[in-house]
């Protein structure tokens, strides 16, 4: 079987901690193309990886450029994806073989960051929501493959929930079925993204990042397959409230369906439009949520490297 490392480049910074066991946190790129406008997404990119430095750990944002995979970018190439936007592929598992085949860009989903950072040997990533279970998908069939990577690659995976624009109760369901722990980091009620409430709970509430990392470490040391889904509620001062971002919601999903819109391109429909009705506070909330999921994954990956260092 051929070496996937054939087709990655690695960041010599990025590559080096790794080497020396030291604490490296993913980054996806979506987030950068189609999460946010130019020139927020780049500043907003480039303070996360700040966030991470600030607390000790190496950041390595993810993406494909002229078809490599991109295991850490340098700022020109963050300031590239932020200013080509939309223009660049949204790509997920199914895309890799042609965007890289092709010399393509691509900006990275949660499931090709998790892909290119287990393969750079990356163990933990900071995202903003992870995908889910779309509402309406017992006939759509509208079920991120987010969900499907969190059950076969072994990365750590630090978000505010699943995005509140799905269906939360089946994404719980989908992750159990596929024997994914789901934390919450001090909760034990799963953040839902801009807002720190959802109705649901989770199957253990951690209360240190210290404790996540001894969970990770026991789950590597069984041999355990898949991930680990850390959900962190979005800071206090930063959430949206809850009824108010719902009727957002529901009105977003409403429309989408009018407009015809599905596959991939309903979530950043949907983020867009629910920006619009909140009058841009969920680009805020956006943006500080990012920033509190980096802190905690560096500050995790920084214990794991204790805990896994004289090994």
């Amino acid at each position: 079987m051929m070496n996937l490392n054939c087709y990655l480049d690695v960041n010599p910074e990025v590559a080096a901690a790794v080497a020396a066991g030291k604490p490296v946190v993913a980054l996806e790129s979506t987030i950068i193309s189609h999460g946010m406008p130019y020139p927020q997404n780049v500043e907003t990119a480039l303070n996360v990886e700040k966030v991470i430095r600030d607390n000790g750990a190496v950041p390595a944002t993810i993406a494909i450029l002229g078809g490599r995979l991109k295991a850490g970018l340098t700022p020109e190439e963050i300031e590239y994806l932020g200013k080509t936007g939309q223009a660049v592929t949204k790509a997920s598992r199914r895309d890799l073989p042609v965007i890289v085949a092709k010399g393509l860009d691509g900006a990275t989903t949660v499931t090709t960051t998790m892909m290119i950072a287990h393969m750079a040997g990356i163990q933990i990533f900071a995202t903003g929501g992870i995908g889910g279970v779309h509402r309406g998908a017992e006939t759509t069939m509208d079920i991120s493959a987010d969900l499907e990577e969190l059950a076969n690659t072994p990365v750590m995976v630090v978000c505010a929930g699943a995005k509140s624009i799905l269906d939360l109760g089946l994404t719980l369901e989908y992750l159990e079925t596929h024997g994914v722990p789901v934390l919450g980091y001090q909760t034990k009620e799963l953040p839902a993204f801009y807002t720190r409430r959802s109705g649901f709970e989770v199957d253990y509430r951690i209360d240190s990042p210290k404790e996540l990392a001894k969970v990770f470490k026991v789950q590597r040391d069984l041999g355990l397959k898949g991930g680990i889904l850390v959900t962190n509620p979005i800071p206090e001062q930063y959430a949206m409230n809850f009824d108010v971002i719902n009727k957002a919601i529901d009105e977003a999903i409403a429309q989408s369906v009018k407009d015809g819109i599905k596959g991939k391109a309903t979530t950043p429909y949907l983020l867009a439009k629910v920006k619009d009705l909140t009058g841009g506070d969920s680009l805020a909330s956006n943006i500080q949520l990012v920033y509190n999921n980096a802190r905690l994954a560096a500050q995790t990956a920084c214990e794991f490297e204790k805990l896994t260092g004289d090994n």
